[in-house]
């Protein structure tokens, strides 16, 4: 990370994903909150995006997951960037605007602009 001054941390999807303990990759991403922190870097964390194509099996997991990753912003005093409320249709919760992705699992163009504008307000 040489050079860096700022670490955003988000994942956890493709845990969601493979089925994989949602705790242990929150468990993961407090680490490197902590080892961001620990190399002298402002840390933030991103929570987990809607996905339309894991939708609806995978969105109890998601909610799940980001319950954990707004603790852990929390608990280690961290901005929480919410990905997940920025994105997500409120006509059809869980999943983001069709106008936002270009394909049901990742932004698109117009979707990052609005993530990107976000990130930009941080402190």
């Amino acid at each position: 990370m040489r050079g860096a001054d700022a670490l955003i941390l988000q994942g956890g999807i493709n845990d969601v994903a493979q089925g994989r303990d949602v705790a242990q990759a929150a468990s993961n991403l407090r680490a490197m909150v902590r080892r961001g922190k620990e190399l002298g870097l402002r840390v933030a964390l991103a929570d987990v995006l809607p996905w339309n194509n894991g939708w609806p099996d995978a969105e109890p997991e998601i909610r799940r997951l980001n319950a954990l990753i707004a603790e852990i912003a929390r608990d280690e005093a961290v901005p929480l960037l919410p990905f997940h409320d920025t994105l997500e249709d409120p006509d059809r919760p869980g999943r983001m605007r069709e106008e936002w992705t270009f394909e049901g699992d990742h932004p698109n163009e117009q979707g990052y602009r609005r993530l990107a504008e976000l990130a930009f307000r941080l402190p």
